[in-house]
């Protein structure tokens, strides 16, 4: 996982690399590099930490020409480290490039090329592609061909932005995203439209086995066989321009605090009614995600069951590949996904779509991979969520399912969005207890997060942010499974988040959290009733059963928000993550 971007035209390219690393850096953050053309050679500059960070430390916004590429790396292949740092340059110093995904037969091809006296000065995978594109074109002095016969020889899922010594820029993908920005006089090519928005609103969404060459005489699509493609000029969204942090300290509790408006802004009326006639149609249905779009799936499945009396199976999108059950002939698969990029989740639509299923997305990027997979698409319309831990988009796709729900039901939930997004703005309308209990958790190492039906999926999504942000071991446990294990745990030392708002489940997980607090644990209750039982009360208002979930995460998210502060972590860029998971 990591960022691309390449830049062709008339001004600086460095000063443009650098910014656009910088508004794409959610998707990896553990070393940065650029190289540019000047004076027909390759120059290069990289290092280890935040663009920002090695910017000060080597000025990489100062390296010549107008003609370059660059790198924010998520190490897959090899440690953290200025050597595995992108870009890579050929044995030659004639061709650099940078990468993304992994090349599965990368060993066979290093040792190939060691064979004809290639040396190696990293542990990537990419550095194999930048000397077989070498070995390539020294056969035969020609870029288009060269290219075709190395993306044939590449097995596994990758797009790569390489330079030439010429200053030509080709730009291949395969199962990883790449965009080609077109302004006035100049090209980009990114893995993310935040590479280049600021600058044009222009954009080819380069279509899966396509490479793209960029030279004086212009833009050059071709298909791996070598084939012309036409192409189509889109229009970005301009709400992906606004990325900025303004007044708030991280991208995190500003996509918090944006929740009002953006559950407000969820989903589109008549997209939303091509998802409800898909799913009626369906001959069995199922839904998948990872992580948080898991979570969310899993709330769909209660909401389906209960009131639309519709049987939908969940499965995590990793692990589709290794259930003993298929997908059945002629399904229909709901895929959700906040980027569209998840490779375990395009991995899953790709299993379905062997057995001729139909896939349905729920996605915040209308132009992403998953979307072009899908037959239907429905948008979050939650605009650019940069923090790594999924926040308002979260909330933005159960409110999509709760309106599918809703249509499939002929109405009985009949949700008021006016009031659901007026109580999410009065839970964030003060911090103070939160920030209280933040404190007090500062050296906890066990937090255990329960929660009984619909309530348990947002359980797991509470201890899933509490591990992002805060790096605190949380796991979630279903309420009547305690008696079955997780009640050997319960100590003095551990804390206990008990979600339980008043509902048909209110009066047993009030029972449970009493056999809890008698083994000395601590009792942080969410709930619109207060008790004696709850160490801590955090209060959140009496809604509607049914829509509980969309607002007793807020606290949740902004207690794992609180606590990354206390422990002094930045809650933007957790280690080890990145906001797209486009390896598996």
């Amino acid at each position: 996982m990591c960022s691309i971007i390449g830049y062709r035209g008339k001004n600086s390219a460095a000063p443009i690399l650098v910014n656009g690393l910088q508004r794409m850096e959610y998707r990896g953050y553990d070393s940065v590099g650029i190289a540019t053309k000047s004076k027909n050679q390759i120059l290069l500059r990289k290092g280890v930490g935040k663009v920002v960070e090695v910017n000060n430390a080597i000025q990489l916004d100062k390296l010549p020409g107008n003609i370059g590429i660059g790198h924010t790396r998520w190490a897959t292949h090899g440690k953290v480290t200025e050597q595995n740092a992108h870009p890579h340059s050929s044995n030659s110093g004639k061709i650099a490039i940078v990468h993304n995904g992994i090349i599965e037969n990368f060993e066979e091809l290093k040792s190939n090329l060691q064979k004809k006296g290639f040396d190696f000065h990293s542990e990537t995978d990419t550095e194999v592609i930048a000397n077989l594109i070498q070995l390539n074109f020294d056969e035969a002095p020609d870029v288009k061909q060269a290219i075709i016969k190395t993306v044939a020889q590449l097995k596994g899922h990758y797009s790569f932005v390489v330079i030439f010594e010429d200053g030509t820029i080709v730009g291949a993908r395969f199962h990883e995203p790449l965009i080609v920005g077109v302004g006035k006089n100049s090209y980009y090519l990114s893995s993310d439209v935040l590479g280049f928005i600021e600058k044009t609103d222009d954009a080819i969404y380069l279509d899966n086995e396509d490479f793209v060459i960029l030279n004086d005489a212009g833009i050059h699509i071709f298909g791996f066989d070598g084939s012309s493609v036409k192409y189509q000029i889109t229009k970005v969204s301009k709400e992906f321009a606004d990325v900025y942090k303004g007044d708030y300290a991280h991208f995190t509790i500003k996509e918090i605090s944006e929740q009002p408006d953006s559950i407000l802004q969820a989903g589109n009326n008549d997209q939303i009614q091509q998802f409800v006639d898909g799913v009626k149609q369906a001959k069995n249905l199922y839904i998948t995600g990872s992580g948080t779009s898991y979570n969310a799936a899993e709330i769909a499945k209660y909401l389906m069951s209960k009131f639309a009396k519709i049987k939908i199976n969940t499965v995590i999108a990793s692990e589709l590949a290794f259930s003993p059950d298929d997908i059945e002939q002629n399904s229909t698969l709901v895929a959700i996904s906040q980027s569209g990029e998840s490779a375990d989740v395009l991995e899953a639509v790709k299993i379905a779509k062997e057995s001729n299923a139909s896939i349905l997305s729920i996605v915040n990027h209308l132009n992403s991979s998953l979307s072009q997979e899908s037959s239907l698409v429905i948008g979050l319309n939650c605009g650019p969520e940069i923090g790594v831990a999924a926040t308002k988009s979260f909330t933005s796709q159960l409110t999509i399912l709760y309106k599918i729900t809703d249509k499939l039901c002929n109405g009985c939930i009949n949700p008021d969005w006016e009031k659901v997004s007026s109580m999410v703005s009065q839970i964030l309308s003060n911090h103070s207890k939160i920030k209280e209990i933040a404190k007090d958790l500062k050296e906890v190492s066990d937090i255990y997060v329960l929660g009984r039906g619909i309530h348990l999926p947002i359980a797991r999504e509470a201890a899933l942010k509490l591990k992002e942000l805060s790096y605190i071991h949380a796991e979630a446990i279903a309420g009547g499974e305690l008696k079955h294990g997780p009640l050997a745990l319960m100590d003095s030392n551990v804390y206990v988040i008990i979600i339980n708002p008043n509902d048909s489940t209110y009066n047993d997980t009030l029972n449970t959290a009493h056999e809890i607090k008698a083994r000395g644990a601590k009792i942080i209750g969410i709930s619109d009733k207060e008790s004696d039982v709850y160490d801590y009360w955090v209060e959140i208002p009496t809604i509607d059963e049914s829509l509980y979930p969309i607002i007793e995460i807020i606290p949740i998210q902004l207690l794992a928000y609180y606590s990354a502060l206390e422990k002094k972590t930045n809650p933007d860029y957790p280690r080890n993550l990145a906001k797209s998971v486009t390896v598996k």
